[in-house]
């Protein structure tokens, strides 16, 4: 160890104040720097084995950036790495003149190297990545097992990024190809809620709902999260909502359908673009993660066109704290969809009550309509008619069903429709 380093590296400096890891490429190349300085030599790398190279992903070696740098190789039949491995070679070599092996390889008098550490980044599943390494041109007989010590325990730390790196994308690798076979295949399938007027005693609208028959077997949402995560989040919701308004047609003209869209989604040009020639008057579209929303003047600008065309827009979850009054001032909805939070068990609680009452002057005031949603039990349905509402959606009403049990409940005579 070169005296004038000695004791001024530190674990705590290359993984950042209070511990918290800086993101993974930024901690592997501090590690390689601050071993480097430490050590007092020229050169630190990390390399990754690639068939029979050794690539350079990482490099700290100034003034000798013509000598190595990130993305160059060496073949491992020329380089010290499997010698190493197998025990053949020390991972500390003070002074490479000493090491007969090291004195017949070509690349210790080309560079040349004088000190050579190195040490393997072995990932959890005990796969070797690769190597940690720093060298010099010249011996150091100073160094020692304390600093074969702490080069390993840099090693660990960057094996450690490299390998959380390599999982991540693993993992997003995996997400793409779930992804992509939904987008590709016939995995993704409408079905339609009823939307029911009280007093006209029939499905006014149908919301689309999207089900997916890929595996893995899991809700919708988690799918659209995760298309989110990858940055495909728009494109999954547009391919729901061009399935959905594919079969506009088969409902009668006054009936609408209404498409989930969030934010992002209704903030692309590709959502103007797919609705365009669509009957905009028979389409409600159902902005969802609102909460998430804080840029109101461009989602208004990205609606105001569509809107002036007879679009309608939504927004749901008021009264479960998802959706402030503030949000649906500046959104100016249409249409207001009460969540099922405030609307179970609404009968026998007071405050529910009180709020429905509420939202439901709300809505008056401010033009917009409310729709009760997720109403599964007569009690529930009497007080909501006792409270003025008008629109209602649930399971006591209607699951959401194929395109054909959705159209047969717009085309059955009325004496035959649920609600009396």
């Amino acid at each position: 160890m070169s005296e004038q380093n000695d004791g001024a590296t530190r674990l705590q400096d290359v993984i950042g104040p209070n511990g918290a890891a800086a993101a993974g490429d930024r901690v592997v190349q501090r590690a390689i720097e601050a071993v480097r300085t430490h050590l007092g030599l020229q050169v630190a790398y990390v390399s990754e084995f690639v068939d029979n190279d050794t690539v350079f992903r990482h490099v700290d070696a100034p003034g000798l950036e013509h000598l190595i740098k990130p993305g160059d190789s060496r073949s491992l039949d020329d380089v010290y790495c499997r010698h190493i491995l197998a025990g053949r070679m020390p991972e500390l070599i003070a002074d490479t003149a000493e090491v007969p092996m090291a004195m017949a390889l070509p690349i210790t008098h080309e560079v040349p190297i004088g000190t050579h550490v190195s040490v393997p980044l072995r990932m959890s599943d005990g796969e070797i990545y690769g190597m940690f390494c720093c060298l010099g041109p010249f011996a150091d007989k100073s160094l020692n097992n304390r600093d074969l010590g702490m080069m390993r325990a840099f090693a660990d730390i960057t094996a450690f990024e490299i390998d959380r790196e390599r999982k991540a994308q693993r993992l997003r690798r995996e997400k793409e190809a779930r992804i992509q076979a939904v987008v590709d295949g016939a995995e993704l399938g409408i079905v339609y809620q009823p939307i029911w007027s009280l007093a006209e005693n029939r499905p006014i609208g149908f919301e689309s709902l999207s089900r997916f028959t890929a595996q893995p077997i899991r809700p919708p949402d988690q799918w659209f999260g995760e298309a989110a995560e990858i940055g495909r989040g728009v494109e999954l919701e547009l391919l729901a909502i061009r399935h959905a308004l594919a079969n506009l047609s088969a409902f009668p003209r006054d009936v609408y359908v209404s498409v989930n869209a969030a934010s992002e989604t209704v903030l692309s040009p590709l959502l103007a673009e797919m609705l365009d020639g669509q009957p905009l008057d028979r389409i409600v579209l159902e902005i969802t993660e609102h909460d998430c929303i804080d840029d109101f003047e461009a989602l208004e600008g990205a609606i105001a066109p569509l809107r002036a065309r007879g679009l309608r827009v939504a927004v749901d979850d008021a009264g479960a704290g998802h959706s402030g009054l503030q949000q649906i001032l500046k959104m100016r909805p249409d249409l207001i969809k009460l969540d099922r939070s405030l609307i179970e068990g609404i009968g026998d609680d007071p405050g529910r009550r009180a709020l429905a009452a509420a939202l439901t002057m709300f809505a008056r005031e401010t033009g917009s309509r409310l729709i009760a949603e997720g109403v599964e039990t007569e009690a529930e349905l009497a007080m909501l008619r006792a409270l003025g509402m008008e629109k209602v959606q649930g399971y006591l009403l209607g699951r959401p069903v194929p395109l054909d049990a959705a159209r047969a409940l717009v085309t059955e005579p009325a004496a035959h429709r649920k609600v009396a």
